[in-house]
């Protein structure tokens, strides 16, 4: 029976480029959906740009354009990378569309006449010069627990400590530097707390991972708190048709945006949106997201289904990280790698297959190990898969470039041939890293079968040539076999296989009946090892120099160690003194897709409100520095001397924050 799947993967936010943290759940998300196609099953994959917030909108004024261009701006390129890592989604759309408008303001409709919207006064951070409140994260100040100085306004990064930003000490506004105040507002809030029940009994199903439900758990044990669905303007988003002047929290609309892209899918293919979605449904619906918004997408997210009347997630499916060289991924320390600055290096398959070979069913971070990568990529695919077509193929060139009537060995090609349904539950239960190492086992198979049988001895006796053309015929088919169960992997190397064999790769059972009496095409190089060079570009960080490079090169430096410095044209978007200190000053600078804290000596050459808006050159990639007052992001680069004092170098107005200096 053909099985109804929609399919999600979690929405990248519009504020900046994505890296491979993105690209490894795309990837996990796309095998899956390939897989279930290749089984006969009417799988569909949505996804979309999630749009709303303060960050989009302070971002979009940085750069003196509308909300409504830097989201279709970055989309486009979210968009492009996604197709180049060749992520197949049916539909890729925006939570600022049209639809999720629609549905965002029905959903909250059925909600709030259920009885589950609640109205009460929140006191929050108040920017009196900015004239907005401010988001938790738009507030630094020294933790309450440890004293570790500029945190974020709900977590320290240092203790792990939880709080309001009423709790920091000496709090601030990340926007101008200003000391906030603190207002009262009245908020929209969802009664999550009425719906423990309920989700206490989804939980305890299937619908989750073993780790997510003893999360939970700890959830539960500490009580459901009502969630704030409500911010204040000035926010880019929609407003709450009931509150004027209150907007929709990024987080209430963003899942809905799964449901907005699919509506806009059912328009063009004439799907029947409720057969997905009303709460007698029988089709099934995946989420597949990252760890971290597992609170969102297992609590709130059904909550909001369930008292809008409409189905809940068959399953969510949550990930680990992105480590590089077991390193969390880091712009100073060169492993945060944008997704396309490896496209620009590297063929996207070895990605996908590497990110394949590790990625289980579990939370564990995954690690990209470069060397590993470049090892495992080359022995595999080149070593041993494309190994046997190429090895195979000029025999069967010799013989007329037909294969034989019939295998070498049919017991034993039927006995690897089955190997495929344990395969193929190992992608179903994405245990991808178990598929991958069962592949590969008979991969290891059928290149001994050829070892054994050595067709390049017996090529060399003339009445042994049937013999050479049924190994080879049998050699051939392997290849066919190996290459339809990686096919949800290494979509592209398949297509280059399907031109090789002449047939359709897209039915994971074909491969059952041997391939025999057909033509192949003339052989053509499937694929090529990884370069070590271009891996090692991957990641910035500089070499340590040694002893010799300390002496013999003080007075030069080659081009090489120029470009391992990334200098980027960076907005003052505020400045401070430093308490305790005459000659610092404490910058906050917008790179576009960042802000980043700076202590600069500069503070006897500049007054702190004169910097503000002004433009200048940081050094991007260099390692922090932790200091007394808090930890340094960078360097922003001055020239001067003893006698003529402390000059900031400077981009000319033109430029844009985050710009590369070359």
């Amino acid at each position: 029976m053909t099985r109804r799947i929609l399919v999600t993967s979690a929405l990248p936010y519009a504020n900046g480029s994505l890296h491979l943290g993105h690209i490894i759940e795309a990837v996990q998300t796309d095998v899956w959906v390939r897989y279930q196609r290749m089984r006969g099953n009417d799988c569909i994959y949505v996804c979309a740009e999630d749009t709303h917030g303060t960050p989009i909108m302070i971002r979009a004024q940085s750069e003196g354009i509308s909300p409504e261009a830097l989201i279709a701006r970055v989309a486009e390129e979210h968009r492009a990378d996604y197709r180049d890592f060749l992520v197949a989604h049916d539909f890729f759309h925006s939570t600022h569309a049209s639809e999720t408008f629609a549905l965002t303001r029905s959903l909250y409709e059925r909600v709030r006449d259920a009885g589950y919207i609640d109205r009460r006064n929140v006191r929050q951070a108040y920017d009196e010069s900015a004239g907005m409140f401010l988001p938790d994260r738009y507030v630094r100040g020294t933790c309450p627990r440890c004293n570790t100085a500029d945190q974020y306004g709900d977590a320290c990064e240092n203790c792990g400590a939880t709080y309001s930003p009423q709790d920091l000490k000496d709090p601030r506004s990340t926007l101008t530097g200003n000391a906030p105040v603190w207002r009262d507002s009245e908020h929209v809030f969802f009664k999550l707390s009425a719906h423990e029940a309920m989700l206490r009994d989804w939980v305890a199903g299937k619908s989750l991972q073993p780790a997510v439900r003893a999360k939970l758990r700890e959830w539960f044990e500490a009580g459901l708190a009502d969630w704030d669905i409500s911010r204040d303007a000035p926010y880019f988003g929609f407003e709450i048709p009931d509150a004027p002047g209150k907007y929709f929290y990024v987080w209430f609309d963003a899942p809905i945006g799964y449901l907005g892209s699919f509506k806009a899918l059912c328009k063009q293919r004439n799907i029947d949106f409720d057969q997905y979605f009303a709460a007698t449904s029988t089709a099934e619906l995946y989420h597949f997201i990252g760890k971290d918004i597992s609170y969102f997408h297992t609590l709130f997210w059904p909550a909001v289904l369930h008292s809008a009347g409409l189905r809940l997630p068959t399953a969510v499916f949550a990930h680990g990280f992105l480590t590089v060289n077991g390193q969390k991924m880091s712009k100073s320390r060169g492993t945060f790698i944008t997704a396309r600055h490896y496209l620009e290096l590297l063929p996207p398959e070895a990605l996908r297959y590497y990110f394949a070979a590790k990625l289980g069913d579990g939370l564990d971070d995954i690690d990209l190990n470069l060397e590993d990568f470049v090892a495992r990529y080359n022995s595999d695919i080149v070593g041993k898969l494309v190994n046997i077509a190429s090895r195979c193929a000029p025999f069967i060139a010799r013989s007329g470039g037909k294969l034989s009537d019939h295998l070498f060995d049919d017991a034993g090609y039927t006995e690897l041939a089955a190997m495929g349904e344990k395969v193929g539950r190992c992608l179903e239960a994405r245990e991808y890293s178990q598929a991958i190492r069962e592949i590969m086992a008979v991969a290891d198979r059928a290149n001994q079968f050829v070892d054994q049988h050595k067709p390049w001895l017996l090529a060399k006796d003339p009445a042994r040539s049937g013999d050479v053309q049924r190994i080879c015929t049998q050699g051939i088919n392997y290849f066919r076999l190996l290459m339809t169960w990686l096919a949800p992997v290494l979509p592209q190397l398949a297509s280059a296989a399907e031109r090789f064999l002449g047939v359709s790769l897209a039915r994971w059972d074909a491969p059952r009946e041997p391939l025999l009496a057909t033509p192949l095409a003339a052989y053509q190089p499937l694929a090529s090892r990884l370069d070590n060079t271009a891996v090692a570009r991957l990641i910035a960080a500089p070499a340590a120099p040694t002893e010799n490079q300390v002496t013999d090169t003080a007075a030069h430096i080659t081009i090489k160690d120029f470009q391992r410095v990334q200098m980027r044209v960076a907005r003052v978007a505020a400045a401070s003194l430093v308490e305790g200190s005459d000659k610092l000053l404490r910058l906050t600078l917008d790179l576009g897709s960042e802000q980043r804290t700076v202590f600069s000596g500069i503070r006897a050459a500049y007054d702190p409100d004169t910097l503000v808006d002004r433009l200048v050159v940081v050094v991007a990639n260099l390692a922090p520095r932790k200091m007394r007052f808090g930890v340094s992001e960078g360097m922003v680069l001055c020239a001067g001397d003893d006698d003529s004092g402390i000059f900031l170098l400077s981009a000319d107005s033109g430029a844009k924050p985050g710009m590369l200096i070359t």
